[in-house]
């Protein structure tokens, strides 16, 4: 399998209902590369097309990528399941170093640059 590249990790792994004392709840995994797509897609606005180009993957890739994870997040709201956010085959993004021109790399450069006073 082709690792995807990814542009960050998430900030947080780990979501679930809450109020739920002495219950068990069911855990519902999403890989680091499905949750890049919902990132791009629906966050960042990218088409399936960008989505794929961004990480690295044919476009029919990407959007059954996509499709899983909305189905996990589906899952997780209707059903009220834990969702956890690891594994699967990725590369993290080392920004102009494999060629990559997303926004977000290139707003960790700008914050980076401002700080470090390399404007």
């Amino acid at each position: 399998m082709k690792r995807r590249r990814i542009c960050s990790l998430p900030k947080n792994r780990s979501f679930g209902p809450t109020g739920l004392l002495g219950k068990e709840i069911a855990i519902i995994t999403m890989t680091l590369d499905e949750y890049e797509a919902i990132r791009l897609i629906d966050l960042d606005g990218m088409s399936q097309e960008a989505c794929a180009e961004s990480m690295g993957v044919a476009r029919t890739t990407a959007q059954a990528i996509y499709n899983s994870a909305r189905v996990k997040l589906a899952e997780c709201l209707i059903n009220g399941h834990e969702l956890r956010i690891e594994g699967g085959e990725y590369i993290l993004c080392q920004g102009e170093k494999l060629g990559c021109s997303c926004n977000h790399c290139h707003k960790k450069r700008s914050i980076l640059q401002i700080k470090n006073g390399d404007d």
